[in-house]
């Protein structure tokens, strides 16, 4: 009886194992690799699957989504013979879980040699300076040669990234002292530059004062010498409209000779020809004005020898009174 139910127990038990062996269930994402007797049968996709227990075997289960994986730095030597070391991250997705499990052994290995050795030559051909300026391009470059390497292997290299660049620490220091001297010198052109833009600007500013004064000062002048014109022109025509005779014009030529003969700069004055006329009707005048004289020798004398027609003085008025 004891024996009966251990056979039973141990038949459960290969039931429940058999069970579990049959029945798979795949992860969203996934994949298996199925081999029956040490081959290949197929691939289990995401879901509940069926499989032979004790005949078929999981091989592999592999992760279909995109993988990062960073690569610690590698030394690459430069066109320039400088060793710079370099860090970079692949992103990566398998495409194909049968070409990844038997066409390369460890892909994971492999894309990291590959890469290594792509960088050796690509950066082989570079120099330095290109070298920290062409990211871009090394990204490119690598990113082609791991597609058509990594394509047999049923996987598909999305990005590849440099995540650094580091040059020995002789050539950091000289590229410091390097950058640090073209700022300074980009610092003294822009102080040249604006000290310079400053002086165009007061000279623009001094030129533009001096051109408005002037035009100023013209104008004033030409203002003043309208002003005068009038002035010339009214006192013109009150002359005419006065009627004013030989004697008063003769009168103002004589008051106007000290004013022409007036300030330091005159040296040489020209008398208008009308003068000579005045100055002889105001020489006449003045003749007979002197010719009408007293005598105080003949005391009385005639009009025609020379004598004044009158013989005293006129007496002076009174003053009317006022009551």
């Amino acid at each position: 009886m004891d024996a009966i139910i251990i056979v039973l127990i141990i038949l459960v038990v290969l039931v429940v194992i058999a069970l579990v062996q049959t029945i798979q269930v795949i992860q969203q994402a996934s994949a298996a690799i199925v081999e029956r007797f040490g081959r290949y049968t197929r691939t289990l996709n995401a879901g509940l699957n069926i499989v032979v227990p004790f005949i078929d075997r999981i091989r592999n289960r592999i992760d279909l989504r995109e993988q990062v994986v960073p690569f610690p730095p590698q030394p690459v030597i430069t066109q320039d013979n400088l060793v710079v070391n370099i860090d970079t991250v692949i992103y990566y997705q398998v495409t194909d879980a049968r070409a990844a499990t038997y066409e390369v052994s460890n892909y994971i290995q492999a894309i990291e040699q590959l890469t290594v050795t792509t960088l050796r030559n690509i950066i082989g051909g570079m120099d330095l300076e290109r070298t920290l300026t062409s990211r871009e391009e090394i990204n490119a470059a690598l990113r082609g040669v791991l597609d058509e390497a990594t394509g047999k292997w049923g996987i598909r290299v999305n990005r590849v990234e440099l995540k650094a660049i580091e040059p020995p620490t002789s050539i950091q220091d000289s590229m410091e002292k390097q950058m640090r001297a073209d700022r300074d010198k980009r610092a003294a052109i822009l102080q040249a530059e604006g000290v310079r833009q400053s002086e165009i600007l007061q000279a623009e500013g001094a030129k533009q004062s001096e051109i408005l004064r002037a035009e100023g000062d013209a104008r004033a002048a030409a203002l003043r010498s309208e002003g005068e014109a009038q002035a010339i022109r009214t006192v013109f025509e009150a002359i005419h409209a006065g009627d004013a005779d030989q004697k008063l014009l003769s009168y103002q030529y004589v008051q106007m000779l000290p004013k022409i003969a007036q300030g330091e700069s005159n040296k040489l004055w020209i008398v208008p020809s009308e003068i000579g006329e005045a100055l002889k009707g105001l020489g006449g005048n003045l003749s007979r004005f002197a010719g009408t004289g007293d005598n105080d020798n003949g005391g009385g004398g005639e009009p025609g020898n020379g004598g004044s027609t009158l013989d005293k003085p006129p007496a002076p008025r009174e003053r009317p009174r006022i009551e």
